[in-house]
């Protein structure tokens, strides 16, 4: 960890959380142009925060700083499967830094800290998935570990 790196608090997400989460999913050039930033958030943001935080298998989470702020987020499915001798594989999705502290250390507490909830959920394996064009994220990632294994492929339905 870098020296000055905040201190932060990781923790479920709550209802309240909402407008900050999208905030934050709306603060890079992808989610900029599909994520709308409305006070009060649009009910679709509601309703699927209550859709997530209804289902075990899905956690979504905030970092906050000293202050109580919202200065990051991620999902994390947890997906049982056969494969593996049926071991539980954790998926890390939407992970999104206020951009005011990105490269100082707010990244990396929370995917150590990712890492450390699937391994105490008993996953065997964590994946996760970055777009092509987040290059940066992309090294960040593989700076604290991670491979390039397989290629995601997503279509529109």
């Amino acid at each position: 960890m870098p020296p000055d790196a905040p201190t932060l608090s990781l923790r479920p997400a709550r209802r309240e959380d909402v407008a900050a989460i999208v905030r934050l999913l709306a603060d890079d050039h992808l989610g900029g142009g599909r994520e709308q930033v409305t006070d009060p958030p649009l009910p679709a943001y509601f309703e699927a925060f209550e859709k997530v935080a209804a289902d075990p298998r899905n956690l979504l989470s905030v970092a906050q700083d000293a202050a109580g702020a919202v200065v990051g987020t991620l999902q994390m499915t947890f997906i049982p499967g056969l494969s593996n001798q049926g071991a539980e594989l954790a998926l890390i999705e939407a992970v999104r830094v206020d951009s005011s502290l990105r490269g100082q250390g707010v990244g990396q507490v929370m995917i150590r800290w990712a890492m450390d909830e699937a391994r105490r959920r008993g996953c065997a394996n964590i994946e996760l998935l970055a777009h092509n064009s987040r290059v940066d994220a992309q090294r960040f990632y593989e700076r604290l570990g991670f491979v390039k294994s397989h290629a995601g492929m997503r279509r529109p339905l």
